[in-house]
């Protein structure tokens, strides 16, 4: 039975600058790379929430406002907070859409 570690070269072990080198190399990256923290992430969910709920309160408020001044068949509180939950509901897809094409860039930028 042969002890096959015997027969690798050994290897040469970095040196104490080299070692400080890479410690500092890692912890830069790691500082450029930093994941987001929970605050970013409801910040981001609020950005979004208010980005739905202004314009569907704004279409309801509107919609009230115009059936008490021109009363019909018609709900225009209805068909105002709808059409204010659409607007926002694009206007959140369109930030994030954008938010999510800037991240991806920069990671690019980052690796390339």
């Amino acid at each position: 039975m042969s002890d096959e570690s015997q027969n690798k070269p050994s290897k040469p072990k970095p040196s104490l600058s080299q070692e400080v080198g890479a410690k500092a190399a890692r912890k830069l990256k790691a500082q450029r790379n930093a994941a987001p923290g929970v605050w970013f992430g409801l910040g981001m969910m609020g950005i979004v929430g208010w980005s739905v709920a202004i314009p569907t309160l704004l279409g309801a408020a509107l919609g009230l406002w115009l059936d008490q001044r021109y009363p019909g068949g018609r709900s225009w509180t209805l068909a105002l907070l709808v059409a204010g939950l659409a607007i926002g509901c694009f206007n959140a897809w369109h930030w994030v859409t954008r938010e999510d094409k800037a991240m991806r860039d920069e990671q690019e930028d980052k690796h390339g």
